[in-house]
């Protein structure tokens, strides 16, 4: 892999199919300051869903899988759809989880959480088919966590990798801890997980590069083809085919940090469904995460500002250290300016 830009990320945005595999979407409810005035959003949420809009605002075809219970549930999945989101369901017995945040303060105040119920071996039974069937024709299958802990069984990852990979789908892993270790251990083509995560689960010491390193290279000898490692603002890790990149996207004014994580998870499932290189991927999945921290909507963006920025993501072979190339304080539409400019 050559270090400098993405040539053409016309062809990178090009439609694919890919599905989510999202067991317990929650509902959320947050409040926000609008001239003095409390100004409530309602929306589906959770790592799957903000997944499945991303890949949505980048114009593949998306089908999530997952468990709707009781009216959380029901209203969860209906506002799913209305994003144009296919939605493959097991109706499950109890209620879904939801929460309500505040943030008319600036920051995000929890007034009140319901985590949902854990799954019932019939309802994992029916999710697992469903999951099956959709991700053999979409051929690309995303693994998100659940809401909660608890809530689904680890080996229950293993069994969707091993086989989903079986069929030939590309199976992409976005978790952290037993479910992490379950899903390589099934054998997947890429791992998303950040510093935090790895040292969290003992896989790293610490979160200097070298410890972080060898955990990802540990995450490839276990059954992980490709690993990216995100590090909060400092350059994200990627490790493909034995050799160690840095990959520098460009640093935008922070609203929400929340979410960049699964909207980079996201880019890179739809380059990839759309037949794209692993380069181009995480070049087009940096993107959508530096995009995502300038809105207050977890896993939106539009398709045109991320093709923008993808011009500004460099991939460089890693030296050691951790200086940025980057760019700083840059807000997308003065970005977008100077690179249609260049």
């Amino acid at each position: 892999m050559g270090s400098g830009r993405s040539h053409n990320p016309e062809e990178v945005l090009a439609m694919g199919a890919a599905v989510v595999f999202a067991p317990s979407p929650v509902l959320t409810v947050t409040i926000e300051d609008l001239d003095g005035e409390a100004d409530i959003h309602i929306h589906a949420g959770g790592q799957g869903v903000w997944q499945a809009r991303m890949l949505q605002a980048l114009g593949a075809s998306v089908t999530l899988c997952g468990v709707f219970s009781g009216e959380t549930g029901r209203v969860a999945r209906d506002l799913i759809q209305q994003h144009g989101i296919r939605v493959l369901g097991v109706e499950g017995a109890g209620s879904s989880g939801a929460y309500i945040h505040d943030r008319r303060g600036g920051e995000r105040k929890e007034l009140a959480e319901s985590r949902g119920h854990r799954l019932s071996r019939h309802e994992l039974d029916q999710l697992y088919s469903l999951t099956m069937q959709a991700g053999i024709a979409a051929g690309t299958v995303i693994l998100s966590g659940p809401a909660q802990e608890g809530l689904v069984p680890a080996d229950a990852y293993r069994r969707l990798a091993a086989d989903l990979t079986e069929t030939g789908c590309t199976v992409i892993a976005d978790l952290a801890g037993d479910r992490l270790t379950a899903a390589v251990n099934g054998g997947v083509a890429l791992v998303k997980v950040s510093h935090d995560e790895l040292v969290d689960s003992g896989r790293a010491g610490s979160t200097g590069p070298e410890d972080l390193i060898r955990a990802m290279r540990d995450l490839v000898g276990e059954g992980a083809a490709t690993v990216v490692v995100t590090r909060a603002d400092l350059p994200s890790l990627l490790l493909h085919e034995d050799e160690v990149h840095e990959v520098h996207a460009p640093s935008l004014e922070t609203v929400d940090t929340r979410g960049a994580g699964d909207s980079l998870t996201a880019g890179m499932a739809a380059a990839l469904a759309s037949g794209s290189s692993v380069r181009e991927a995480v070049t087009q999945g940096s993107a959508a995460g530096a995009l995502n921290v300038t809105r207050h909507g977890l896993g939106t963006g539009d398709a045109e500002t991320i093709r923008q920025l993808m011009g500004s993501v460099r991939i460089v072979p890693y030296r050691g250290g951790h200086q940025r190339e980057s760019a700083k304080g840059t807000t997308p539409d003065e970005l977008a300016k100077g690179l249609r400019t260049q």
